[in-house]
């Protein structure tokens, strides 16, 4: 697969989940979302990697990794007793 095929994949994947949430179809709260984000934003930052794109790199590594703390949350608050 070329980068431009890659890249079009993730960024996709991140289009698809913005418009999902503001159809309201897809809650941004929501793991699905989370990880939607996350895929999308690693297989872009990959394929900026790719081609050398350092502004891209750092653009979808950062939103991979803030993508990834959500996660994180999330499953830390799934897992928090209930009083």
């Amino acid at each position: 697969m070329t980068p431009d095929v890659i890249g079009s994949f993730g960024v996709a994947l991140l289009l698809g989940a913005f418009a999902a949430n503001l159809m309201g179809r897809l809650s941004n709260t929501g793991m699905p979302y989370q990880l939607v984000n996350f895929l999308g934003a690693t297989v872009a930052a990959y394929a900026s990697w790719l081609i050398s794109y350092m502004p891209f790199v750092i653009l979808e590594g950062a939103w991979a990794l803030v993508s990834l703390m959500a996660i994180g949350k999330t499953l830390h608050t799934k897992k928090a007793p209930h009083p």
